[in-house]
């Protein structure tokens, strides 16, 4: 999951990042609650799932933010996939080698690949896809997912202008060779996020950055194929007949443009939909429900700050900011007892997960210490030559506005800082999809973000999905610019990403996890975002609806989607 982002494309927002639930009346299957039966779908084997927010960020492989949840992956695959529970198994590929040094990873694809069309699907096509993602012209801000491939950084600047024949080696029409530049644990991992999955180069070429509105003429190589497109309605998916496993029992999925949580579940109520989420402050009016789920969710919610904005560059501040904050409180009269109020980066339930973390000033409850806030507070403010709290700059606190709780959640910590540290910030909501490309748009810049409240669903299971992804140098994700700024500790900060680069290529694991856990204690005193809880997910469900189920990593595999079906 990615942004839910999502992820998401984020949890709330993507999110993320994701797949969508919705109550429908006790009897199920299309029933209204005012007596009155629309058409049957679900006899006819038709999911009706709500896109949340307004249009996806993107359909283009290489370009979205919430990579690995549906409809990515079901109109689209790579060499390797996923299974609910994150274990790495080939797809495309029939198998892979991976050389005595770790760095050369050999992929030998299955026979009678096929897009949807009925185009044949070889290892040219594979190696386009990957290096269409990396070239600086597609522009892609998720290409660091493939930041370990040898020469990345030489293409993605324009120093060279491609990877094919260099680190990406198509041996024969069955055989690709993928060079890495370190060894590293995670890149199998890594490559099963969309961007390498493989696209129709006869569309990409012939329409451009359009492409996707095109995607009807056979783009895709994943259990489904587009019907229709509209940036406006949503998405029509059918069973494509030239993937190369089963084919699915739904014969379509319908995933419709509605507005924010509430009015799709309001929407959902007069039988609208079969999918979609229970918003928190109705959880525990629905939880008995019939169709009811929940899920622990390997993804989190966390208020960005923007080291290249004043005073945010002060550490004390930046500790002062959390320290003030009773999560406990905030996020249990807020979101409920269905999420876990949290000051930790690498959320329990990855590798690495450290449950005797502390946080800034030694805290060890998510209740926080509003008197060292105080404290820490005063000596930031003389520290930037502040004579008091109404000399600092005016700050804004974006969030996204089509997920309600999140802005009860940023309003209800306004009020703890104003309450506490008589510090005052100005709450601007966007949607979704806006923040998102807000967030890619303030790496390496004063703005357009100075602080907001973002999320992270787990990619892969490993530690390094919230670390180095997300704070070493040069990274897109790395919005809070930590490491590249001017702050007093900067140098402190670029220790850490010389820490997690030196974690990602360890081959001991052991060894390995301890030092992404020293890390992310340093992060954790450095607070580049001030986590607020760990997700969880909750849905109801059409009854009718089998082989549907939420897991931690916030979709369901690929292949699983062959076993969802509505019973008669």
């Amino acid at each position: 999951m990615r942004h839910i982002r999502k992820k998401s494309a984020l949890l709330g927002v993507a999110s993320l990042f994701s797949i969508l639930v919705i109550l429908l009346s006790a009897c199920g299957g299309g029933t209204t609650s005012n007596g009155n039966t629309p058409t049957n779908l679900a006899s006819k084997q038709v999911l009706r799932e709500p896109v949340i927010g307004g249009d996806f960020d993107s359909l283009d492989p290489a370009l979205t933010a919430g990579g690995l949840g549906d409809p990515i992956n079901l109109i689209f695959t790579g060499l390797v996939a996923a299974d609910d529970q994150g274990n790495i198994h080939d797809q495309l590929a029939a198998s892979h080698q991976v050389s005595s040094d770790g760095l050369t990873y050999t992929f030998t694809l299955r026979s009678n690949l096929k897009f949807s069309d009925g185009t044949k699907l070889d290892a040219n096509d594979v190696a386009y896809s990957i290096n269409r993602t990396i070239d600086p012209a597609t522009k892609s801000q998720v290409s660091n997912y493939l930041s370990l491939i040898k020469d990345y950084d030489k293409f993605s600047s324009g120093k060279v202008k491609t990877l094919i024949g260099d680190s990406i080696i198509v041996k024969d029409p069955h055989t690709i060779s993928l060079i890495i530049s370190k060894p590293a644990s995670y890149f199998l991992q890594a490559l099963n996020y969309s961007t390498s999955f493989v696209v129709n180069k006869a569309l990409t070429t012939k329409y451009g950055a359009k492409w996707v509105d095109h995607l009807n003429e056979g783009a895709g190589d994943g259990p489904f194929k587009v019907k229709s497109y509209s940036h406006t309605t949503g998405l029509v998916l059918v069973p494509n007949p030239n993937y190369y496993k089963g084919k699915p029992k739904l014969q379509e999925i319908d995933e419709i443009i509605t507005g924010d949580r509430d009015s799709t579940f309001k929407s959902m109520k007069a039988g609208q939909f079969d999918l979609a989420p229970v918003p928190p402050a109705l959880d525990s009016a629905n939880n008995q429900l019939p169709g009811y789920q929940t899920s622990p969710a390997l993804a989190s919610r966390f208020i960005g700050m923007n080291y290249l904005v004043k005073p945010l560059d002060n550490i004390k501040i930046r500790q002062a900011l959390e320290l003030a904050l009773n999560r406990n409180l905030i996020v249990g009269s807020i979101i409920g007892k269905t999420v876990t109020p949290s000051y930790h980066i690498i959320p329990d339930g990855i590798p690495g997960y450290n449950k005797d973390l502390q946080g800034p000033a030694g805290i060890t409850t998510p209740a926080g210490n509003q008197a060292k806030a105080k404290e820490l507070f005063k000596q930031g403010l003389q520290e930037e030559g502040y004579k008091s709290v109404s000399d600092l700059p005016s700050i804004s606190l974006v969030y996204a506005q089509d997920y309600k709780a999140g802005a009860d959640t940023m309003a209800a910590v306004a009020n703890e800082w104003k309450q506490v540290l008589g510090f005052n910030v100005k709450l601007v909501g966007l949607q979704g999809t806006d923040l998102i490309s807000q967030e890619f748009a303030t790496a390496g810049k004063t703005g357009p973000l100075q602080m907001w409240y973002g999320s992270w669903g787990a990619d892969y299971l490993d530690p390094q999905d919230w670390t180095t992804l997300f704070f070493d140098k040069g990274v897109s994700n790395n919005a809070f610019n930590y490491g590249q700024n001017k702050s007093a500790n900067v140098a402190d900060q670029q220790a850490v990403q010389t820490e997690l680069e030196k974690a990602d290529t360890i081959s001991d694991q052991s060894a390995r996890m301890k030092m992404y856990q020293d890390a992310e204690q340093k992060l954790v005193n450095d607070v580049p975002y001030i986590t607020t809880y760990q997700s969880s997910y909750s849905y109801l469900v059409n009854p009718k609806l089998k082989g549907w189920k939420l897991y931690p990593l916030g979709s369901m595999a690929t292949d699983d989607w062959a076993n969802v079906y509505f019973t008669k």
